[in-house]
């Protein structure tokens, strides 16, 4: 009998482990960006012609280049991790001894599966940062207009761009 509760626990076991460990989703990141100020508004020109657009090309100097960071709020560890390393710990440690031995075995694996779990359920909820590029641009027509992008590749400040179709490029 007791060998028939116990084939039938483990699999019960593996289970609600699996079900509790694929509720933990790595968050979405919420993108919260404090600029040191705010740059005058860029004057707006009437768009070219629709037949000319394909072919309307802008250019000017990079006028400035700003890193923007944004992170993702920490999330405080809800337990189930500690639950889920606690109940897999102790099946572990339930395989191992006999007698008085299997049963501090199963504690021991308990405890330690439970400090476990709730190590890597703290570690996946951490904050992350992100940053991203901001290169802001001198037109030649004396207007400004800026551009947010992952990485400003080889751009520096100075360099004489041009933008075709909104990505800007070095010249």
């Amino acid at each position: 009998m007791h060998n028939k509760i116990r084939s039938l626990a483990v699999p019960a076991v593996a289970l609600t482990a699996a079900a509790l460990l694929a509720g933990c989703v790595t968050p979405v990141p919420v993108y919260q960006t404090r600029y040191p100020y705010q740059p005058a508004a860029a004057p707006v020109y009437p768009a070219a012609p629709a037949y000319n657009q394909a072919v309307y090309v802008e250019t000017g100097i990079v006028a400035n280049i700003e890193v923007l960071r944004s992170e993702t709020p920490p999330v405080a560890p809800s337990g189930g991790g500690a639950v889920v390393g606690g109940l897999v710990g102790g099946v572990l440690g339930n395989q191992i001894g006999h007698g008085s031995g299997r049963a501090a075995a199963t504690m021991l694996g308990v405890v330690g599966g439970a400090l476990a779990g709730n190590a890597v359920e703290a570690r996946n909820g951490a904050g992350r940062v992100y940053e991203s590029y901001r290169v802001s641009v001198q037109m030649s027509n004396g207007g400004y207009r800026s551009f947010d992008v992952p990485s400003p590749g080889d751009l520096r400040i100075g360099d004489r761009v041009r933008i075709d179709g909104g990505q800007i490029s070095r010249y």
